[in-house]
């Protein structure tokens, strides 16, 4: 038996907000910077066992949450063409920092592989957008491009 190397991504942002209310936004598909909002299809049913089904640029996104601790942790498996097809975990905590909130994204079980380690850049894309909805009053709309820039400016 062989064993897959794996590799774990980890983002952090300070959210200007509580805990609840990012939490909340979190699993909100009206607001930008969640996966949910940038989809072409979604379904998602926001509860322990409930599923997850997303596309984007044709590109199928699914997986199963697994824990849903208002307004502490968010938990999911995560599979797409760029996990090669094998179940990954993301875990999204939430920590009161202040007036803030510190949001910390961990995917793990990730293979090591370039395809799989674009989802840094995605994530990262992600919560950018997702800070901005609070504090400044910005609105800033999910752009692809920006998420996903061609292979040769990476």
């Amino acid at each position: 038996m062989t064993s897959i190397r794996t590799l774990e991504l980890r983002i952090e942002r300070s959210i200007p907000a509580p805990p609840t209310d990012v939490f909340d936004a979190w699993l909100d598909p009206r607001v930008p910077g969640t996966p949910w909002n940038a989809a072409e299809r979604f379904i998602v049913d926001a509860k322990v066992d409930g599923l997850f089904y997303w596309t984007l640029k044709g590109t199928a996104h699914y997986g199963r949450f697994t824990a849903l601790e208002r307004p502490a942790q968010i938990r999911h498996t995560w599979v797409s063409p760029n996990t090669l097809g094998e179940e990954s975990t993301v875990t999204v905590t939430f920590q009161p920092e202040g007036d803030e909130t510190r949001m910390i994204l961990v995917h793990a079980d990730l293979p090591d592989h370039e395809r799989a380690r674009a989802h840094e850049a995605g994530w990262t894309y992600f919560l950018g957008v997702f800070r901005e909805q609070f504090g400044d009053g910005s609105r800033k709309p999910y752009r692809w491009e920006e998420a996903h820039p061609p292979a040769a400016s990476r």
